[in-house]
């Protein structure tokens, strides 16, 4: 049994709050160097005192100002802020395996941080690696770094190859990776419906407990889009050798079907501590705090192709990823300001892909030659889309 000592970026999360779950299950085998969190300085002061990390990181300064003051009779506990201590965390030597699940863009340099050091990486930030692509991918060879997906469908797309081949499914004799959608709360509703979504109808999912971007990326099937540029540099395959399948009962994670006709499926309930004690534990199998799956009370499963008319996010991801260079960074930075414009009001939920479409339009492409580039781009892609939202505010 190996120890390992983690660093959680994003511990105030759902993925984050998952990861100590599974944590806390086992004292013996994990113990937390450091906790990082965005503004919820209260409750991650609650989880430092209970995980005693060495380590506690804010995202600004007044936030950690806050933090250390409910920290004042810990001072064994040092709090840092800014992107500048989420990086040090994530590469320092003093922790083996780093969870990735702070949101959206924000979360690359930290991540980054931690695949150059050669750490351990559970990958739940997929934004990540939609922006840097390529450049992520040769920072893990260049490292040696061991990414693990901690997202449930690529984990069980993981689960579901051998493990010399991940990164060469073509010559594990794979034809097709089968990545399944739970097709959100709004899958049977009408187009016209859909116009009238509210941010607490799209933060509604009927299967995951996952914070509200997430929450309307699914909703969007933007999620879907992203996950499937994200499988697409994770095990070196193309948009056309992954096919999505809509499943309302996000009891099969994805499926990998093999030149011989075979299928490999990977089950279970809608319960992130699943993949994360995958990750956390891997090669081993440990309990996770998971009920037993039984199939008995679910009956039957249920697939339907997307519907890229009402949904037309998992459309643009997939040309933005097939278009190259920075392009799936454009993609998202839209994709992340005009969901933030949705939840405070300002946008209706249809016109999330309008905007999107549109910067991406009017942004130019042009090749991901290095990190500057592309935090450039992200950067410019970002004030694109708050123009673009200001043509259609509501």
């Amino acid at each position: 049994m190996v120890h390992r000592s983690l660093t959680v970026l994003g511990a105030t999360g759902s993925i984050g709050l998952s990861t100590l779950d599974v944590v806390r299950r086992h004292p013996e085998r994990f113990s937390v160097y450091a906790l990082t969190a965005g503004t919820r300085a209260e409750e991650l002061a609650t989880l430092c005192r209970e995980f005693k990390p060495q380590v506690a990181v804010m995202a600004d300064a007044a936030a950690a100002r806050k933090l250390a003051a409910l920290l004042s009779d810990l001072p064994e506990v040092s709090v840092l802020s800014g992107e500048k201590g989420l990086c040090e965390v994530a590469s320092a030597s003093a922790s083996c395996t780093v969870m990735a699940a702070i949101v959206g863009a924000a979360g690359l340099a930290p991540t980054l941080a931690a695949v150059r050091a050669g750490k351990r990486v559970l990958l739940a930030n997929k934004e990540a690696l939609v922006m840097s692509g390529q450049l992520f991918m040769d920072a893990v060879s260049a490292s040696g770094a061991e990414l693990l997906p901690v997202d449930s469908e690529h984990n069980a797309i993981f689960q579901c190859l051998p493990a010399e081949k991940v990164r060469d499914p073509e010559g594990a004799g794979i034809t097709r990776i089968l990545l399944t959608a739970s097709g959100g709360p709004f899958r049977q509703c009408s187009a016209e419906d859909l116009h009238s979504v509210t941010p607490s109808q799209a933060c509604a999912h009927p299967n995951w407990s996952m914070g509200q971007k997430i929450s309307v990326d699914s909703a969007t099937l933007m999620n879907k889009g992203l996950e499937l540029i994200e499988a697409c540099w994770l095990f070196n395959t193309t948009p056309e050798r992954i096919e999505v399948h809509v499943h309302p009962e996000s009891i099969i994670h994805s499926m990998v079907e093999y030149a011989d006709g075979s299928v490999l499926a990977q089950l279970g309930s809608p319960d992130m501590r699943t993949p994360i004690a995958n990750g956390l534990a891997w090669p081993e199998r440990i309990d996770a705090g998971v009920a037993p799956l039984d199939l008995f009370t679910i009956g039957r499963f249920n697939f339907e192709r997307p519907d890229l008319l009402r949904f037309p996010c998992l459309r643009l991801a997939a040309d933005a990823f097939k278009e190259g260079g920075t392009a799936p960074t454009v993609l998202n930075a839209a994709n992340e300001v005009a969901v933030e414009a949705f939840l405070r009001g300002n946008l209706a939920f249809t016109d999330i892909p309008v905007v999107i479409e549109r910067t991406l339009s009017v942004t130019p492409v042009v090749p991901a030659d290095s990190f500057d580039i592309i935090f450039s781009k992200n950067a410019e892609a970002r004030q694109r889309a708050q123009e673009q939202i200001g043509l259609l505010a509501v």
